[in-house]
């Protein structure tokens, strides 16, 4: 399992892409999708939804479990990627990909996030 190095991560197991214009994509790591097993469905927050860093911002639900989704950073939701709301096994085949969950125009970026290394040491993967 190889964690993209130009992405930060979260300890709950998001990651967060840099900002383009202010906005930044976040989805769940690689490690998390397998922890959770099959993912049969995903509610993610609403665009223009605010979101707090480190409060829920939706779930996932697999076979196995139901996982609160927490947002990385404070912001506005800009989009939802309405693919993995229709399929959303996208979150485990591609999980840094085309299974990437929202959008945020971030506000606050907490001082904690992990890079790739610290994130792959954290996680143990």
């Amino acid at each position: 399992m190889s964690n993209p190095q130009q992405l930060r991560y979260s300890k709950e197991h998001e990651w967060l892409s840099g900002a383009e214009d202010g906005v930044s994509t976040v989805g769940i790591t690689e490690h998390a999708a397998n922890a959770l097993g099959d993912v049969v469905f995903v509610q993610l927050p609403e665009v223009g939804d605010s979101v707090t860093a480190g409060e829920t911002c939706g779930e996932l639900e697999s076979t196995k479990s139901v996982s609160d989704l927490y947002s990385p950073v404070s912001g506005e939701i800009t989009e939802v990627n309405e693919d993995v709301v229709n399929d959303p096994s996208l979150v485990n085949s591609a999980p840094f990909e085309g299974g990437w969950l929202f959008k945020v125009r971030v506000t606050d970026e907490p001082a904690d996030l992990l890079s790739a290394d610290e994130y792959t040491a954290f996680a143990g993967a």
